[in-house]
């Protein structure tokens, strides 16, 4: 005859200080029965597999046992603890409530209530599943639950405690179960596998406990079965092989192949999971936990959440910091993407193959919005050879303009990037105010060499050739002198104002057909200009189309620097005060109305053929 007992019932808690991770509930137990501050009735609520039934038994055995030890133990020697564990106490009463769930079966229970118990202290009733008692079954326990004799005590179990009518909670004093964490499970389980002389690895250990989610009996479970399946000797490779669990390697794996943009080989890796019967679901949000336990690996504060063994926990912090957290939480955004919306992919492999080239595009790619390359080791300084191998110098003029008369022209105090910045920002009100020619005198500089002079089609020909980087230095330099910036590895090809125009309507057009008629309008009604070659300007007209601006201006810059190839673009507001509100026309009635203003015939049209005007 078989004499196997499953390692969940060999091993089931027999005393307080035994049951796993609720230190919170029995320690309050141990108190009551210390104190003799005992309620009428008990409810254990908490998920499957946690103790509820046990503690209610050791409660049960305890309350009856005559010899207490020191710690509020029972003493397993008494007659009382004797016929528990025998499974012959006359004073225990135990009834499943998903079978005997009617109003009939708590009217007998009732009746047996009436009677003292013939030895011990307590009659005690443990009703299992009570949720599952119908309404009438709940009414009819409601009296004897509130006013029990002075021997009876209810200790009342379920899963789903919002299933009971807040008739019984109010009645109850309610005990909350928590799901016990990976580690204290893993404990257990090395302690039932020394005692059933079994060598397990500490990984295997591990990842039955999380497969197990909090419920100690579903570990001790998996534990009987990967028993089954390896014999004595319990490996990591064992229990991924028989459960048919993703093991960290692939995830790993697959990170440093996304980490290094390989994407051939991320590919590769993929079809191999699918080729081992892996879901391709359950590989992205295995990917996203793992993502999630790298940026946790991140920081001391938050390692303790990570619940792995020590040499995974290793392995984890290495990999975390080769990868930002910037970069973590694109990846994490990601895969919480492809997970919504990979039940709705037609082609679902496909939605995973395309997340996976997405990460690695990202991973090697430099972020659009990130501060640009030149550092104050880029620039050198006067006399100085930049730190880069081929540098590129940018002489900065010193012109002179004369507008009315280019024969007569005079020496200018030099200014500096800075100062030259400001005079064109604070003269620019609009489009129209732009010079059609400008004359620019060369002027020698300090080497004795003159730059060469032309004509500037444009506001900014003071600054032409100056850079982004030199005009936000806090320190002025003297323009005679080169500026020699490094070059920067993201692209920046030179911008042609015909093409500027071209994309500015085509993303205007876009906004128009979103119904963005406000920012439409605000983008239309001047076109912009460049100040220079990163610096794009346009001229509003009230604080009310900066903030329609502003909103706007991500999305807008990422349109231009992705179409114009050039990523160091940045967008400038100028508010031109000399135009009123009052002289734009901003709605077609606005704009008929200055035309009857210039041609008053107009109207007399209108009318003769009887048009209305839209409002």
């Amino acid at each position: 005859m078989n004499s196997f007992v499953v390692s969940a019932r060999k091993y089931r808690p027999a005393t307080f200080d035994t049951v796993v991770g609720q230190a919170h509930i029995t320690n309050t137990l141990k108190n009551a029965i210390r104190t003799k501050h005992l309620a009428q009735a008990f409810l254990f609520c908490g998920p499957r597999g946690v103790g509820k039934t046990t503690c209610a038994r050791i409660l049960a055995k305890t309350l009856n046992c005559k010899h207490l030890t020191d710690d509020q133990e029972a003493c397993n020697r008494c007659e009382s603890c004797l016929s528990f564990n025998n499974g012959q106490s006359l004073n225990i009463y135990e009834l499943d409530a998903a079978s005997n769930n009617s109003v009939d079966d708590i009217r007998n229970l009732v009746e047996q209530v009436r009677y003292a118990p013939h030895a011990g202290e307590y009659k005690i009733y443990i009703i299992d599943e009570v949720h599952m008692l119908s309404t009438a079954a709940f009414n009819a326990f409601l009296k004897t639950l509130e006013e029990p004799p002075s021997y009876a005590i209810f200790i009342l179990a379920t899963t789903e405690k919002h299933k009971i009518l807040p008739t019984i909670l109010s009645r109850c004093q309610i005990f909350d179960f928590n799901r016990i964490q990976v580690e204290d499970i893993a404990h257990h389980l090395q302690f039932v596998a020394s005692g059933e002389g079994v060598t397990a690895e500490e990984d295997a250990l591990h990842i039955i406990a999380q497969k197990a989610d909090g419920a100690l009996r579903d570990a001790l479970s998996i534990f009987d079965q990967i028993v089954s399946f390896a014999g004595t000797n319990v490996t990591y490779k064992d229990v991924i092989n028989n459960l048919s669990i993703l093991d960290y390697d692939y995830y790993f794996k697959v990170t440093d192949e996304i980490r290094t943009g390989n994407i051939p080989a991320v590919l590769v890796t993929f079809n191999e999971l699918l080729a081992d019967g892996f879901d391709g679901h359950h590989f992205i949000t295995g990917l996203a936990a793992h993502f999630r336990d790298l940026l946790v690996s991140k920081d001391e504060v938050t390692l303790p959440l990570l619940e792995v063994s020590k040499g995974t926990r290793e392995r984890y912090k290495v990999q975390a910091s080769l990868l930002s957290q910037a970069l973590l939480l694109k990846l994490l955004s990601i895969c919480s993407q492809a997970d919504l919306d990979f039940r709705s992919a037609k082609n679902q492999r496909l939605h995973v193959e395309l997340t996976l080239m997405k990460m690695c595009a990202i991973s090697v790619q430099p972020s659009s919005d990130a501060p640009s390359n030149k550092t104050a080791q880029d620039v050198s300084l006067p006399g100085k050879p930049a730190a880069t191998d081929k540098p590129v110098s940018v002489p900065v003029a010193n012109p002179t303009i004369s507008e009315t008369n280019p024969s007569k022209q005079h020496p200018v105090k030099p200014e500096t990037d800075v100062q030259a910045a400001d005079k064109s920002e604070k003269t620019l009100t609009s489009v129209s105010d732009l010079p059609a020619k400008q004359t620019i005198t060369p002027v020698a500089d300090t080497s004795g060499k003159s730059t060469s002079s032309g004509n500037v089609p444009s506001m900014g020909g003071i600054l032409k050739g100056a850079s982004l980087a030199n005009l936000r230095k806090p320190e002025a330099q003297k323009v005679e002198n080169p500026v020699e910036i490094a070059p920067t590895e993201m692209e920046k090809e030179p911008v042609v104002l015909e093409e500027l125009e071209k994309y500015w309507m085509m993303y205007a057009e876009k906004i128009k057909d979103a119904g963005k008629l406000q920012l439409y309008t605000t983008l239309t009604m001047k076109m912009p200009v460049l100040a220079d070659d990163a610096v794009i300007v346009l001229t509003i007209h009230n604080p009310s189309q900066d903030e329609v601006i502003n909103e706007e201006k991500s999305d807008l810059l990422d349109f231009l620097r992705s179409s114009l190839r050039n990523y160091s673009l940045q967008l400038k507001t100028i508010l031109d005060t000399a135009t009123s509100d009052t002289e734009l026309s901003y709605t077609s009635k606005d704009k008929y109305k200055k035309m009857v203003e210039k041609n008053p015939v107009l109207d007399d049209f209108r009318r003769q053929l009887g048009l209305e005007l839209e409002l």
